[in-house]
């Protein structure tokens, strides 16, 4: 029998997919498109354009009726999540853990670093031809807290080593303990916050931690203390930020917005001690190559009937 796998990227230019002739796999191609490549209905292994969008991923899902795999591209899901419902019990859902951890916490480290050394304000002053001399802060004996200790969290910690940070703390759903240290639950935020010097924010979304970041979280970080989002736009209450810089108490460097992308006119683009990332913390050279390795990976799993990668829930 054969099947067919709609792929965002051309299975010609993915080396190592498992041949069609062998695998009974008919690979088609679609990046979002107006038009399906094929019959929904006769999809069996679906990859989800990236950064298309909810209207875009979730919209071939009602009609894929035999579908037994949906593999994102990305670390999240939740742009997936609204047509899971509409799925038959038993499809595994994947994500794209191994491909953005490199090139987001280097995001990180990147934001973490322009906005404690004024890199913004220099470029700014280079505009206008002023000299911003002084003293600035340094990363170098700093506390920081990274909420959201999965993959991400735990590939920027690897880059934060060589910054002589004072403390890293971590912070994931549930309490455990790892190699490096550490990892509190959530409910221990309101302790840890007031400690954190930077706060970085690599949390999936979810209902719990929608938000996380509203008035309450960021009363209780310290006075001068960097917010850092490169999670979901959704993880922080905007109105809150945008109260709490106003007065000058605390910076926030934001690769992801709520909304996003981020209108003209929005107060977030003028908000002092903000700096602001268009999403770009996967969109990097070391993307596709690594894609397209997953994809390989995957798909010679499922053509071998072997135990998939990255399943992070199967409908029921």
């Amino acid at each position: 029998m054969t099947a067919d796998v709609w792929l965002p990227i051309p299975a010609d230019e993915i080396e190592g997919l498992p041949a069609p002739s062998a695998s009974g796999l008919n690979y088609r191609f679609w990046d979002g498109g107006r038009d399906f490549p094929a019959d929904p209905a006769e999809c069996a292994f679906y990859v989800v354009p990236y950064m298309k969008g909810t209207d875009v991923a979730v919209r071939p899902l009602a009609a894929m009726t035999h579908v037994r795999v949906v593999q994102t591209l990305s670390a999240g899901i939740d742009h997936v999540e609204p047509g899971l419902g509409s799925l038959p019990p038993g499809v595994r859902l994947c994500n794209a853990r191994g491909v953005h951890e490199a090139s987001t916490a280097e995001l990180t480290l990147a934001l973490v670093l322009a906005s404690l050394r004024g890199i913004p304000r220099f470029v700014e002053g280079r505009r206008r031809e002023e000299w911003h001399a002084g003293f600035y802060p340094a990363l170098a004996d700093k506390s920081v807290l990274i909420v959201g200790y999965g993959s991400i969290g735990a590939a920027i910690e690897d880059r934060l080593v060589p910054f002589e940070c004072a403390r890293v703390a971590r912070v994931a759903r549930s309490a455990r303990t790892t190699e490096r240290g550490e990892v509190h639950a959530l409910t221990d935020l309101p302790a840890l916050l007031p400690e954190a010097d930077v706060v970085i924010l690599s949390t999936p979304l979810t209902p719990a931690t929608r938000h996380l970041a509203d008035t309450g979280f960021l009363s209780r970080m310290k006075d001068g203390a960097l917010l850092v989002n490169v999670a979901r736009g959704p993880v922080v209450d905007t109105e809150a930020l945008l109260k709490e810089v106003a007065t000058g108490r605390i910076t926030a460097a934001l690769d992801v917005t709520d909304p996003e992308p981020l209108p003209a006119g929005h107060p977030l683009w003028h908000a002092p001690g903000v700096l602001v990332s268009p999403h770009v913390g996967g969109s990097t050279s070391a993307f596709l190559p690594r894609a397209k390795r997953l994809l390989a990976a995957q798909l010679t799993r499922y053509a071998a009937g072997e135990p998939l990668r990255n399943v992070v829930l199967t409908t029921g």
